[in-house]
């Protein structure tokens, strides 16, 4: 699945086009590393960006093309 499409999809951002955004400015890292929106996500990937002020590191559990709000936050740990 691509970074971008998680972000939206697990609801950690709102729309796929400001992951994305976010993701082009370098403000995203998947295991550490600078990722682009297209970075391939797998599980027990560790996925961390700063929106804002705000840093968010996360460990992906789940991936689904779609989710109900119930279920997005099933997709991932806060760390």
């Amino acid at each position: 699945m691509r970074l971008d499409k998680f972000l939206k999809v697990s609801r950690l951002i709102k729309r796929r086009t400001v992951a994305n955004n976010l993701a082009e400015a370098g403000r995203v890292k998947v295991n550490d590393r600078v990722a682009k929106p297209g970075t391939k996500i797998q599980i027990g990937d560790r996925i961390c960006f700063a929106f804002g002020e705000q840093e968010t590191e996360v460990e992906v559990k789940k991936l689904a093309n779609s989710a109900r709000k119930e279920e997005a936050a099933e997709m991932y740990t806060l760390l």
